[in-house]
């Protein structure tokens, strides 16, 4: 008889019998109760279990490099914003009208037809910042108000591509591009019973990474109020993790993380955690996270498919554990309208607040999934579940039947209501 729930690593769940008990998970929400966490590590703690004192094997006892960070450590937004000059502006907007001249769509776009000449080079050191450095970048300057829709698109596709190539298809329609607005208020789930996913909701988002290499938001608008982003270094939230508790290394790195795949009736089990280094392996970057709470804790408005594995205590108490790090050390970002954010999504876990849009102030995002094929990081040991990803992701034209969905380029907004990620749930 097959199995009613499947999951990608194995078949591991017996069909379900009429008096077969409800699976008991732990208490613990998609934004988590700080009171709740520490009570678990408390009854934890009090229960002596036999827990590991060293790290395992082969990973780092500590991570020294640039993107060990905390937020208290940047005394201003100077720190880490790349402020373009006019000259820079100018030559993205002679680079615009010469790519328009071409008479080429949105996937055309690359630094071989986009050209610029002298802040190329200032973007070439951009992307060693997000894949050497500190992982992170502002480009501030641009006044998006005076482009057109097409034209927005087209720049932001423009400049990008001297930081990262490769962009990425976000769903199983083909889109290239989203646009992250709020299509509904968190108040409204009484009156249509279901929402979209939280990029298109005005909810709060906790720390998490998405299904991409670098991740890159472009503000076509922001907020009255909220809205704010976070930005907490994953090898600082490894550091602290690594010296207080190193059970806990154990509890992320293994391969038994129950995710639910919500839209595909089956899960699969992966580790949070993984070891990278550069995609020549010549260079060692340490361990990153890969993982959003949602498939991992359900939510109100997304609740897990009843057969879907519960994870352990040991489990949540995990979770949180990376959670509360992560607010503990994070880099508060309020955008500014024109910004472009660009991360690297193996090197830190990212936030939002929730957010008030009135009148002309709403905010309005572009996101890219981004990978630049020289600088990427590659898991090591090779993780299956990372390079299947990357492939659904980047290499969508080796899939016939992706092919034949093709691109989508949406102009003005993205269909939330329509829209399914890929299997794993990019956001949350």
């Amino acid at each position: 008889m097959a199995c009613p729930l499947q999951s990608t690593r194995a078949c591991n769940m017996a069909p379900p019998q009429k008096d077969s008990s409800p699976i008991v998970r732990p208490d613990i929400d998609w934004i988590p109760s700080y009171k709740v966490f520490k009570e678990r590590v408390q009854r934890l703690a009090a229960l002596n279990l036999n827990r590991p004192t060293t790290l395992p094997a082969g990973w780092p006892s500590k991570i020294t490099s640039e993107r060990v960070w905390s937020g208290s450590d940047f005394k201003s937004e100077d720190d880490y914003v790349v402020k373009l000059s006019q000259e820079d502006i100018a030559e993205i907007e002679s680079a615009l009208e010469y790519f328009k001249a071409l008479d080429l769509g949105p996937d055309d776009v690359s630094k071989d037809n986009f050209p610029l000449p002298n802040l190329g080079s200032k973007l070439e050191e951009v992307a060693d910042i997000i894949h050497n450095g500190r992982g992170f970048v502002i480009l501030r300057g641009l006044e998006p108000d005076k482009y057109s829709s097409v034209d927005n698109i087209l720049l932001y596709l423009g400049v990008t591509s001297y930081i990262a190539e490769t962009r990425g298809m976000q769903d199983f329609d083909g889109r290239m591009i989203l646009h992250i607005q709020a299509v509904r208020k968190e108040s409204d789930v009484a009156q249509h019973g279901s929402m979209p996913n939280s990029p298109y909701v005005n909810r709060a988002q906790p720390f998490h990474t998405d299904l991409c290499d670098v991740l890159s938001l472009y503000a076509l608008g922001v907020a009255a109020y909220g809205g704010e982003s976070f930005l907490a270094s994953s090898a600082t939230i490894y550091n602290e993790i690594a010296r207080l508790r190193p059970d806990v290394i154990h509890v992320l790195a293994k391969d038994d993380w129950p995710f639910d795949e919500f839209y595909k009736n089956q899960y699969h089990t992966r580790p949070l955690l993984y070891n990278f280094s550069s995609s020549d392996g010549k260079q060692e970057h340490g361990p990153g996270f890969q993982f959003s709470r949602r498939p991992l804790t359900g939510a109100h408005f997304s609740p897990h498919h009843p057969l879907v594995p519960a994870m352990s205590e040991v489990q949540a108490e995990a979770l949180d554990m990376v959670y509360f790090l992560a607010k503990e050390h994070a880099l508060e970002i309020q955008l500014q309208k024109g910004d472009m954010q660009i991360f690297n999504n193996f090197a830190m876990l990212h936030a939002r607040s929730s957010f008030v849009d009135e009148g002309e102030h709403k905010r309005h995002m572009l996101r890219l999934w981004l990978r630049n094929e020289q600088k990427m990081w590659r898991a090591e040991p090779k993780s299956e579940g990372l390079e299947k990803v990357g492939r659904e992701v980047y290499e969508w034209e080796k899939e016939e039947w992706r092919r034949e969905v093709g691109t989508k380029w949406d102009i003005e907004q993205s269909p939330p209501e329509l829209r399914v990620d890929f299997k794993r749930a990019s956001c949350a």
